[in-house]
């Protein structure tokens, strides 16, 4: 069988859905090139900057590697703005769920809230409210999220910075992306993520 019969899912049949399941292994093995393959496209997106998006989060990354950040952080750092084409206005939350089956929940709250934390050095110019990630000034992750704006985010702007290449990140995204999903030796507990 190469497809199902059913039309609906509430008539799928125990094989139809054993086949299926297999099917999605195989699909979810394929994650880690898809997610390599969505970063390249981050060379043709959102312009005026003087750098591309692909340039801006490899120099986050790299930044992330140079403080010694543990894998986990840097593949944040060079996910954070993956959701930039489809997701322009919630980018952060959008990468955050890419990310969260696979990493501690301190990385994927830094992602989910990277996003407010960055308008802290431009909102103003709009007639925002800098300071509204003080918001969550109590939270354990404030600081965290804070020091990943301004020492990679923010900072990632430079053509002239030496940046590392995506193949340089592709073993570390690899090796993230084909962990057992949501399993507690990487993500913790479920029930205890602060989101």
């Amino acid at each position: 069988m190469n497809t199902v019969n059913f039309t609906q899912m509430k008539d799928g049949t125990k094989d139809e859905y054993m086949m299926l399941g297999e099917l999605e292994e195989r699909f979810v093995e394929g994650l880690p090139e898809r997610i390599l393959e969505a970063l390249r496209a981050l060379e043709n997106t959102l312009s005026g900057y003087r750098v591309s998006r692909l340039e801006h989060v490899l120099q986050s990354a790299t930044r992330a590697e140079d403080d010694g950040e543990d894998e986990e952080m840097i593949v944040a750092a060079l996910l954070h703005d993956i959701g930039d084409d489809l997701a322009p206005h919630n980018h952060s939350q959008y990468a955050a769920s890419i990310i969260r089956p696979y990493v501690r929940a301190e990385v994927t709250w830094i992602i989910e809230h990277h996003g407010l934390f960055q308008n802290y050095y431009y909102i103003h110019h709009f007639g925002g409210d800098p300071l509204e990630r003080d918001r969550y000034r109590d939270h354990p992750w404030y600081q965290r999220c804070v020091d990943f704006c301004e020492r990679w985010d923010q900072a990632s702007f430079d053509p002239d910075y030496p940046t590392r290449p995506l193949e340089h990140f592709a073993p570390m995204v690899r090796r993230i992306f084909s962990r057992p999903a949501f399993d507690p030796a990487y993500v913790g507990d479920e029930s205890a993520r602060h989101l």
